[in-house]
């Protein structure tokens, strides 16, 4: 039975990502700052499938200590969505040291940290495993977005990790991506002013925002055999942003 290990699953997409990885049968692992009653519905649902635990995604040791209870429970690791992520809106002159810091951190410094102790676990297991990483970047990486440069430079870092981490782990088995979302209408995007959002969802094509199942069907077909022959990608799902 797959193990999927995901950052950040207490809620948006973290969330909707966990439930459906439980739903096609992976054993799943997450971890967020704080739960979320959600998350707790889903422990109690899947008692036997879902380990989850709290802790800071910008704190080393927390990361290891967290990957090696889910190895010594589950027995290893074969999918790791490196999800978590904060964002702080504010032009760069005005912004604080510790924002800047915590962006940093967290979304680009905690996810690296993340995936390296998965793939740890991945290269000590079977190759017919197909061991796979997702990590969730955003579209503003590419496009830009006023007020979001050092949350887009976190993010753009993220896809030049993954484009070269795919070479690095290719010869191994091990698929890496990136799916790069749209703006999506979750806790994450409730920092954003009215006058962006409203900006953002006139430039999209579809004219809206994304929701989190939106992105979840590319995350699913990442982590499964269907997507063998794919790595080194960067998936943009952002309605025509």
């Amino acid at each position: 039975m797959p193990v999927s290990l995901i950052s950040g699953g207490s809620r948006g997409l973290g969330l909707a990502t966990v439930q459906r990885l439980l739903e096609r049968g992976d054993q799943v692992a997450t971890f967020s700052r704080s739960g979320s009653p959600a998350l707790t519905s889903l422990a109690e649902q899947f008692p036997d499938r879902l380990y989850t635990g709290c802790l800071d995604a910008s704190k080393n040791d927390e990361l290891r200590q967290f990957v090696a209870r889910v190895t010594e429970r589950f027995g290893g690791i074969t999918h790791c969505v490196a999800n978590a992520a904060i964002a702080h809106e504010g032009v760069l002159a005005t912004m604080r040291d510790d924002q800047i810091e915590e962006m940093l951190a967290v979304n680009l410094a905690g996810s690296i940290m993340l995936v390296r102790e998965a793939v740890r676990q991945m290269l000590l297991a079977p190759a017919e495993n197909a061991p796979s990483v997702v990590v969730v970047s955003s579209v503003v990486a590419k496009t830009g977005s006023q007020g979001l440069s050092v949350y887009a430079a976190t993010k753009a870092g993220l896809e030049g990790f993954a484009i070269s981490l795919a070479r690095e782990l290719g010869p191994r088995g091990i698929r890496v991506n990136a799916v790069a979302p749209g703006f999506l209408d979750t806790d994450l995007s409730q920092s954003l002013s009215a006058d962006n959002r409203q900006r953002i969802i006139r430039r999209t094509a579809l004219g809206r925002l994304g929701t989190p199942d939106d992105i979840v069907s590319a995350i699913d077909y990442l982590t499964s055999s269907r997507a063998s022959f794919l790595t080194g990608q960067i998936i943009a799902v952002d309605g025509g942003a």
